[in-house]
């Protein structure tokens, strides 16, 4: 594990504490997917809105809630990068860990339905949504459309999400996903 990894931690961790209470709740990782939801302006009801919240309620299941330590029902900073470190170990486990969160979050990005993520979609959830500064929304894009597409097809957003949860270069775009890190 390196100490990249924990910088990208937490950064990703500023973004998942939506309420700003310095813990991460179920509540937290519900209101996530709310954020996200309402950014896109999906109905909750929603087939896409449906599968992110189911997707986040195992997220929050099966990688967040076994990171307290403590078992007081939220997950502070120090219990989620260790849990991260824990859970988030082997690449290979990618598919099963962060993928079906992906593809909701694909899916809900993706507004006209065309699977692909073009640089107003991305900046609008990552920018709004995600409180990434649009300089640094535009700089990643560009970054993230490996083959020049002006889009960022499924693959692309899946090697994103998967170098910033599992990667250990400070300067891999995808570093950056959910906000600029300070080396």
């Amino acid at each position: 594990m390196t100490e990249i990894r924990d910088l990208k931690y937490r950064q990703w961790f500023k973004g998942a504490d939506v309420d700003g209470d310095g813990v991460i709740t179920r509540q937290d990782v519900r209101l996530m997917g709310e954020r996200y939801i309402a950014a896109r302006g999906a109905a909750p009801e929603a087939a896409t809105a449906r599968r992110l919240t189911e997707g986040l309620d195992a997220f929050w299941a099966n990688v967040i809630a076994p990171m307290d330590q403590d078992g007081d029902g939220q997950v502070d900073l120090r219990e989620m990068t260790e849990g991260f470190r824990r859970a988030l170990a082997d690449p290979a486990l990618y598919p099963q860990q962060v993928g079906p969160v992906a593809d909701c979050y694909f899916d809900l990005i993706d507004l006209d339905g065309d699977d692909r993520i073009d640089q107003a979609e991305f900046g609008e959830i990552f920018g709004l949504a995600g409180n990434v500064s649009t300089e640094d929304c535009s700089a990643v894009f560009a970054a993230l459309d490996v083959d020049g597409s002006g889009g960022l097809d499924r693959a692309e957003f899946h090697q994103a999400l998967e170098e910033f949860f599992y990667g250990d270069n400070p300067d891999a775009p995808a570093a950056h996903l959910f906000g600029r890190i300070a080396g």
